[in-house]
């Protein structure tokens, strides 16, 4: 599986590498993409051209996305592929399925074996701050699914870098495998917040970076510069609100110029201005189709130089 026009990064000071773009679920496979033949296809066009890892999450399309995901995933080598999935989002309306207590841990780690088809997860991520479980509890329980094999490593999504220090503290004390990665929102949309604080604790501290959303869903492609003609934006008014702005539109305008002169799409800057970010492990792309993410994976081959780097920061400042 090894492609050698795919950089591979370790994750954090861990040994564990995984390719610079990687393939994620969320709102795609098993939500809009619920064919299993076009999910297996665009997971092979992946794995052929080097990716190794990918993120799924309990909740993504309620658990149809692990199942879809998993019965692709299951006719390739396990053993080349890191795979991800998260926990803490409620999965029905039971008061304890939810959050980060050891209860919902364990209970939910076993459920997404179970959907996915696999032994043990390469990644298991608390997929946010959970403010109603003390963070002790929820680092044991990691601890231990660790040392029973469930999982190989564990790490956070969207938390702060004093709640990411907490972890590492209560581990340091107790001698408890630590956090390796972090998984953020992060774009030249989405910059203020990962930068402000996380991306300098995730460095300091030697652990990984997964970035989510990294086209804003969409909106860095230049796709609605004209308007909202589906897509994302379309369906998801969360989305709509907080994204489309005119100042966005037209700062996403602004970056065509760089785009043309270095003979790429705005897609493909934006993913590779990501890539070239300090500390960045792996850009997590979102597809639909091969086309989309052939089109995406051409990021590869975009050089940042720092002039660029500098000139996409000014547009896209905060």
């Amino acid at each position: 599986m090894f492609n050698p026009n795919m950089p591979y990064r370790n994750a954090g000071r861990s040994g564990l590498k995984l390719s610079s773009f990687s393939l994620g679920g969320w709102t795609t496979f098993g939500g809009s993409v619920k064919d299993y033949t076009s999910v297996k296809s665009i997971l092979n066009v992946a794995y052929d051209h080097g990716i190794n890892f990918f993120d799924i999450a309990d909740v993504y399309a309620k658990g149809e996305s692990e199942k879809i995901m998993g019965a692709a995933l299951r006719e390739l080598p396990r053993h080349e592929l890191v795979i991800s999935s998260k926990v803490f989002w409620p999965m029905s309306d039971d008061i304890n399925d939810k959050g980060l207590s050891r209860k919902h841990i364990l209970e939910s780690v076993n459920k997404s074996l179970q959907r996915i088809g696999t032994d043990y997860l390469d990644i298991y991520f608390c997929h946010r701050y959970d403010p109603e479980t003390p963070v002790e509890e929820t680092v044991r329980i990691m601890d231990d699914l660790i040392h029973h094999g469930k999982i190989l490593y564990w790490g956070t999504s969207e938390w702060t870098a004093d709640q990411i220090q907490e972890a590492l503290d209560i581990c340091d004390k107790g001698g408890y495998y630590k956090p390796q990665v972090e998984q953020p929102q992060y774009s030249l949309i989405a910059r203020e917040k990962f930068e402000s604080a996380v991306q300098g604790k995730t460095i300091d501290k030697g652990l990984g970076v997964v970035t989510w959303s990294p086209l804003a869903s969409g909106l860095l492609t230049g796709k609605y510069d004209d308007g909202i003609h589906g897509g994302r934006l379309a369906k998801m008014d969360s989305l709509k609100d907080n994204l489309y702005t005119e100042k966005n539109l037209q700062r996403v305008r602004d970056m065509k110029k760089w785009a043309d002169a270095l003979e790429c799409t705005r897609g493909q800057l934006a993913l590779a201005w990501l890539q070239a970010q300090p500390g960045l492990t792996s850009v997590i792309l979102g597809a639909t189709s091969i086309e989309q993410l052939q089109e995406n994976l051409g990021a590869l081959k975009v050089k940042i130089t720092p002039e660029v780097d500098n000139e996409l920061k000014k547009i896209f400042s905060y």
